[in-house]
């Protein structure tokens, strides 16, 4: 990889680096073809397109009494894994569940209250490569809010991979479809003969699978659109090029269109970065879908001018994960806003963030972390303010109700305020 300046950034180059475009557009109307089938068609749309998209024949969609055999069957060492890493992502997000609380405001007893979804769907993604870890993204901060009743879809195949159904029973699922790609989600979605509507749909995918959430989203709540994988590592003289090099490859092999970007104010760093990125590739066994993502027009090795430049740069990129390996890691992240997931020092890959540490790994992309945050347990609760207000305390604020109530011509507005008051 040969490093580029930002400052010699062409306007095309620019737009390829900001503009990171999932694909949905192009396939919106087939994916809406899709979901329209499996509303109108149920399980035989949904066994139609398993065998059309995923070379199987499903027999039953539902799978759960596979998963604890699952569990029980995987090697210790893969057991213990998986344990721990959900053990630690639920620790994390107990820490996130919100309190119920009341306040006297001069009379005014106000308050909110959180209460879990009752239902929700998990997308958990197969394909190329095998995604326990998202199962256990999804499920754990569900069951942590409370939500009772978590399904989860998974696509088919002729064995699915044991480490997903181990993590999805780990994890505490109380339902589980063999199902994949757009038909899961519009499953989820609207129920068919097999498979329960939830209320609201959750996890990562390819672009069919959101092209999906983007097509049910109104008759089901959904996360959040996500495309290809990205990472942006912001690094200063301090950082170890070899380091460096070894997350973007990492996060490279998720997916040829990945986004995996470098920026440095280091000329001889960002030298650096490229030819460790070159001399480590075939070193992968993802080699083959590592070199197409780092070939991309959306990802690079770039070098700016300063380091204010090169956060400015950070900020508007607004990464999925941002890694920040510099010197002052701190006072840089305090000049950032937007990201999804912050890694801070040399010693804290994104692949502790993607697996074990605790955080949660499904995140915004494309820009998206300018407007919100990844999956939490607040992605599963509801609120409900609360007020009861004392006589005295309506009547302080009488005058204010009915006035702006007959500015907006809401007559009965106000004269349900001033009922009250009559002798």
């Amino acid at each position: 990889m040969d490093y580029k300046t930002v400052a010699d950034l062409s306007p095309d180059e620019r737009s390829s680096l900001f503009d990171r475009d999932a694909g949905v557009d192009e396939i919106r109307a087939d994916a809406a073809e899709i979901v329209g089938r499996v509303g109108e068609e149920g399980d035989v749309a949904v066994r139609e397109f398993c065998r059309k998209f995923d070379d199987v024949q499903v027999g039953s969609l539902e799978i759960t009494d596979q998963i604890e055999g699952a569990y029980e069957e995987i090697d210790d060492d893969l057991r213990a894994a998986i344990d721990d890493a959900v053990a630690n992502v639920r620790e994390f997000h107990e820490a996130q569940i919100p309190e119920d609380w009341t306040d006297d405001f001069d009379g005014r007893e106000l308050g909110r209250r959180f209460r879990p979804l009752d239902s929700v769907g998990v997308y958990a993604p197969g394909g190329t490569a095998a995604y326990p870890s998202s199962a256990i993204m999804g499920v754990v901060p569900a069951k942590v809010a409370g939500v009772e009743d978590v399904a989860v879809a998974t696509p088919p195949a002729d064995e699915i991979n044991p480490a997903t159904l181990a993590a999805i029973h780990a994890a505490g699922a109380d339902r589980v479809y063999s199902v994949g790609g757009a038909q899961a989600i519009a499953a989820m979605a609207y129920g068919t003969e097999s498979m329960e509507r939830v209320q609201k749909v959750v996890g990562p995918g390819n672009r069919w699978v959101t092209a999906a959430k983007a097509e049910v989203r109104g008759d089901v709540e959904i996360d959040f659109l996500a495309g290809p994988s990205e990472l942006l590592v912001l690094a200063d003289e301090t950082a170890d090029p070899e380091y460096v090099a070894a997350d973007l490859l990492a996060q490279a092999e998720h997916d040829p269109n990945t986004s995996v970007v470098a920026i440095t104010d280091d000329e001889g760093l960002a030298e650096a970065i490229g030819e460790a990125v070159e001399a480590k590739i075939d070193e992968r066994e993802r080699s083959d879908v590592i070199r197409e993502a780092l070939d991309g027009e959306a990802s690079a090795v770039l070098h700016a001018r300063s380091m204010s430049e090169a956060i400015l740069f950070a900020e508007e990129y607004a990464a999925e994960h941002l890694s920040i390996i510099a010197e002052n890691d701190e006072e840089v992240l305090d000049r950032i806003d937007s990201a999804g997931s912050v890694f801070l020092g040399p010693y804290t890959p994104v692949a502790a963030g993607d697996y074990a540490s605790g955080t949660n790994h499904v995140l915004p992309t494309g820009g998206a972390a300018k407007l919100t945050g990844g999956l939490s347990v607040d992605t599963f609760v509801r609120s409900t303010t609360v007020q009861r207000l004392d006589r005295d305390a309506l009547n302080d604020l009488s005058e204010t109700i009915t006035t702006l109530a007959e500015a907006e011509g809401l007559d009965a507005h106000a004269e349900s305020v001033r009922t009250r008051f009559e002798e």
